[in-house]
């Protein structure tokens, strides 16, 4: 009689979730000093002011020059904190829709529905993500204030607490609604861009379904994404900072 195959362990909903979260923040720790360089651009030449910096290269170098290694972390804590409350909140948002959306016989629903279903959970996630988004372009662009109007937080969770008691609760979602709205951008343009590029660079011929067809088509769809939400992107920023 052969032997019974053991049940096959499956990795619990929430373990997913962390994991998801802890994989984000560990990105955060290599792209902070480039989200601090887009906040920087993004701000500069607001309010009728000329730009500080002409070229990204321009701005990595006056930050550096000008506030050293460490200051190209400024707000780290605050971009670890909207990862472990964004991504965690998305995935778990889209993943109950999914289950939810999907045929009685396990089917996934079609592309149309699961760019919605992205677009819902990315504004979910983007509405508790708020808060840290906050702090994090106030921390990131503190630098370029002189020194005696710098808010100077010492990190994400004192910001959260001074904003609250020095300007109420409600400010912590300032700049919600761009903010969601690029959340919604974000998610449709990822999943349209990818699998239109992934489609096409199979259809060259010189692609196989591999990892290096996954690499490059996630490529494609972050310039695509980048280029589709920048305009929303730069609206959240100025919103959240004035």
């Amino acid at each position: 009689m052969a032997a019974q195959e053991e049940p096959r362990k499956v990795m619990p909903k929430y373990v997913k979730f962390a994991f998801g979260g802890l994989a984000g923040m560990g990105a955060t720790c290599f792209v902070q000093p480039l989200d601090l360089v887009k906040n920087r651009m993004q701000l500069s030449g607001a309010g009728g002011k000329a730009k500080e910096y002409k070229t990204s290269f321009h701005a990595f170098r006056g930050i550096l020059k000008n506030e050293g290694i460490v200051g190209m972390y400024s707000g780290l804590s605050a971009g670890l904190l909207r990862q472990a409350t964004y991504t965690t909140t998305r995935l778990g948002i889209y993943t109950w829709l999914f289950e939810n959306f999907s045929g009685a016989d396990g089917k996934p629903p079609g592309f149309f529905v699961k760019a919605g279903l992205g677009m819902a959970a990315g504004v979910a996630g983007a509405f508790v993500g708020t808060p840290a988004e906050v702090a994090l372009i106030r921390m990131t662009a503190d630098g370029r204030l002189p020194l005696a109007e710098r808010r100077n937080y010492k990190s994400v969770f004192d910001a959260l607490f001074r904003i609250t008691k020095e300007e109420g609760v409600l400010t912590l979602w300032r700049g919600a609604i761009p903010t969601m709205g690029r959340a919604m951008v974000v998610n449709a343009a990822q999943l349209a861009s990818y699998s239109q590029a992934k489609q096409i660079l199979l259809d060259t011929g010189y692609f196989h379904d591999n990892i290096l067809c996954h690499f490059v088509s996630s490529m494609i769809s972050g310039l695509v994404t980048t280029a589709a939400s920048m305009p929303v992107d730069i609206a959240k920023t100025r919103w959240v900072y004035f």
